[in-house]
């Protein structure tokens, strides 16, 4: 038998006839979309299982593949719109306390219904639509519903009426349904098709109005029967409850403006008033700060929401900082250590405030440092109260202090000492005192000392202190040259035949040496001194010249004390610790008798110490409390036939007698007394300005006016603060000796003259 194998005969390739395309007639269009619509009626009747939607999807689709896509848009439409109008009557009739549920209900039902109508037709939304630039079938549900339901005559009002009462209530403190608010007003926000905002139109706008409304009364009653502190607990509160409104059923782009109307309504309306109350205001909360940080920080945190009341908050500080300043210079009496005090207290206060209170803003910094720069500088009392301050520091403030507290203690000084404009006068000052310290030996720490000249260093530069370490220098030198003689004069001593004539006829001696130009010490005429001491300090300065060839020493009598042993009685031994013009006037009586008398132009004849001195001296010997000398004449003034003798009853209860000098007046260097720029050192300014003009032009050879003014003035910055009158007329001092001379084209360009 034969066997064939039909798997590899190979098949013939067949093309059937073309069949004819079977167009759909519009009998066999209408009886499609009747089963189409009577589905959507059952979708709408919640009768969606019974249907089968492959079955329907097919039907949409041959519809619109057989150009029967107007009939089922149209048809869909009018099928909607039937259905919405019904529902628009139903809800119409609703009474108010059952809209808003009976509109959300009947949304989330559409909204279902279209989904569903959607998914059907979706061939029809992904030719027919956007072929015809019609509406989605989504959006045309949509916009149906509006038109129905959502802005119907009966509807529209009513349900925006219950929207915004129902956030008054909440306002109020009353509890309201959340979800039937949100799906309304998402409902209004979805319903914004075509290019119309119905959520703003029929809501935002409405709502925004009620909001600064209710925000004015409320704020307005609130804060007249409240404190600022309540008040603006209050404001934080609100501001929080508007906030969390939004994610509860508000919508997103709400916020912002929602935020605008309560800031402005809350905060910036009443910022002026919360300054400026005078019961418990932003001043007076400032004033108590230490307890009421916590309100500065809210009030601070409230205004940084609104920058424009940023400024007028910080504007508040600063004129509370200068006033509170002010009040304390207004104080004439108030001692200058007592003064420097309290304004590091009120600095210290404030710079809390500025760091707690307003996070540490550049600009709130900034207006408390201004306000201190106008306190400090309105005269030149902070400046030598400064000085005071560090001299009863270094005297005896920083005994037992630690180093990290002297360092502490130090860097508040150089605070305000930034805030100086005049430190010149601080020199000069700081200067006196300093040599107080050291000709007295009443520092505490001359490593504090030498801490503090390199503060004042770094903020002013080396030329400001060189004076300064030069007298520090001088004191350490002194020192060692003090060493070197102690041990010369003793070598020398042992070598005397009679040790104890040679001790008899000497005395000890401390000298220090100071270099002429670092101290404030201007040279007198030296008084004539007892032998005894005329001796010693001629071997010292044979003993020093001789270590040091080429210098010239100058005896400063009018400066430095002795100790003198006095006997009054059998009884009164004392140690007196004195001047050296009153060692020169007590060693006189030693040569006379018993009660005898010397006048005061014999003391000065024998000592030739000035005649103000002298008295100065005289009056100091002669105190109720110190009663060395005794004057024959009463009344506290002296004259040249005065007469005096020795106390041979004096009497107290120490052994080692300290007599003060009466004080004199400085007006130059006592706080109090001038709170303007001592002559000498406004003439040292004009010297300084001077050489400073100078100096620019030789550089430049040519400058303009305001330039060179500009200029002068960042230059001398860091010793005081020119004004322009001042440089102006050290440039016309300089025209007229012919240092600079005025362009012949150009009056405000100078020109240098080599």
């Amino acid at each position: 038998m034969l066997v064939v194998d039909m798997s590899t005969v190979p098949k013939k390739f067949v093309i059937k006839p073309f069949r004819a395309h079977c167009q759909m007639d519009k009998e066999q269009a209408q009886n499609i979309w009747k089963s189409l619509s009577s589905a959507v009626t059952e979708i709408y009747n919640k009768n969606a299982s019974l249907l089968s939607f492959e079955e329907l999807y097919r039907n949409a689709y041959n519809l619109v593949l057989h150009k029967h896509g107007d009939m089922l848009y149209e048809g869909v439409q009018d099928t909607v719109y039937t259905r919405l109008r019904s529902v628009a009557e139903q809800v119409a009739v609703c009474p108010d306390n059952q809209l808003l549920q009976e509109v959300c209900e009947q949304w989330k039902q559409h909204q279902v219904t279209m989904i569903m109508v959607r998914d059907i037709l979706m061939y029809m939304d992904r030719t027919y639509v956007p072929q015809n630039k019609k509406m989605a079938v989504y959006d045309l549900g949509l916009w149906a519903f509006r038109e129905t339901i959502a802005r119907h005559g009966q509807v529209r009002d009513r349900l925006r009426k219950l929207l915004l009462e129902n956030i008054r209530d909440e306002r109020l403190g009353r509890l309201i349904d959340h979800n039937c608010m949100k799906c309304a007003l998402y409902m209004l926000s979805e319903l914004g098709i075509d290019s119309s905002n119905v959520y703003e139109e029929e809501f935002e706008v409405y709502f925004l109005k009620e909001t600064c409304q209710f925000y004015r009364s409320e704020s307005h009653l609130f804060l007249s029967q409240n404190t600022c502190p309540d008040y603006l607990k209050k404001v934080e509160s609100r501001i929080c409850e508007e906030m969390q409104r939004v994610p509860n059923y508000l919508h997103a782009n709400t916020r912002p403006k929602l935020r605008h109307i309560v800031e402005t309504e809350l905060i910036s309306a009443h910022t002026p008033a919360l300054i400026e109350s005078k019961k418990s205001g932003f001043c007076d909360l400032l004033r108590q700060s230490e307890e009421k940080m916590a309100d500065i920080t809210r009030m601070y945190a409230l205004c940084f929401q609104v920058p424009a009341t940023l400024d007028l908050l910080r504007s508040a500080l600063h004129e509370h900082v200068r006033a509170a300043g002010q009040l304390l210079l207004n104080d004439e009496m108030k001692d200058p250590v007592v003064l420097l005090r309290s304004l590091l207290a009120l600095r210290e206060k404030y710079d809390n405030v500025v760091r707690n209170a307003f996070r540490g803003e550049n600009i709130a910094q900034k207006k408390v440092k201004e306000a201190f720069e106008s306190v400090i500088n309105a005269d030149t009392r902070c400046a030598s109260s400064l000085v005071a301050y560090i001299d009863e520091l270094m005297r005896s403030g920083l005994k037992g202090a630690a180093e990290g507290e002297v360092e502490c203690e130090l860097e508040k000084v150089i605070i305000i000492f930034r805030y100086l404009h005049d430190k010149d006068v601080f020199e000069v000052l700081y200067k006196q005192y300093l040599a107080k310290r050291l000709l007295n030996q009443r520092s505490i720490s001359s490593e504090a000392e030498r801490q503090m000249l390199v503060k004042l260093k770094r903020e002013c530069g080396y030329q400001y202190t060189t004076k300064l370490e030069g007298m520090i220098t001088d004191i350490r030198f002194s020192r060692g040259a003090m060493e070197k003689y102690n041990t010369h004069r003793d070598e020398k001593k042992m070598n005397e035949v009679d040790v104890k004539t040679a001790r008899a006829a000497s005395c000890d001696i401390d000298v220090t040496m100071l270099t002429a130009g670092y101290w404030p010490i201007h040279p007198a005429i030296p008084c004539v001194v007892p032998d005894v001491a005329a001796s010693a300090s001629e071997s010292f300065k044979n003993f020093y010249l001789k270590q040091h060839t080429g210098r010239k020493l100058t005896w400063l009598t009018s400066s430095g004390t002795a100790e003198l042993k006095a006997i009054f009685s059998d009884v009164a031994k004392h140690e007196l610790t004195v001047s050296t013009y009153q060692m020169c006037i007590l060693i006189l009586f030693n040569a006379l008798d018993f009660g005898e008398e010397l006048t005061m132009q014999s003391i000065t004849d024998a000592t030739k110490i000035p005649h103000n001195d002298l008295r100065r001296h005289l009056i100091s010997l002669c105190t109720p409390k110190y009663r060395i000398l005794l004057k024959r004449s009463k009344g506290k003034g002296f004259s040249s036939n005065d007469k005096l003798r020795v106390n041979n009853s004096f009497a107290s209860k120490l052994r080692r007698v300290r007599v003060p000098l009466v004080a004199m007046k400085e007006l130059s260097t006592h706080p109090n007394s001038s709170h303007s720029v001592p002559a000498a050192i406004e003439e040292d300014r004009r010297h300084l300005c001077e050489a400073t003009v100078v100096r620019i032009m030789k550089a430049r050879k040519q400058a303009q006016h305001n330039d060179l003014i500009a200029e002068v003035t960042r230059q001398l910055s860091q010793r005081f603060h020119p004004q322009p009158q001042f440089i102006k007329k050290c440039i016309e001092s300089l025209l007229e000796r012919e240092y600079l001379e005025r362009n012949a084209s150009d009056a405000r360009l100078y020109v240098y003259l080599a």
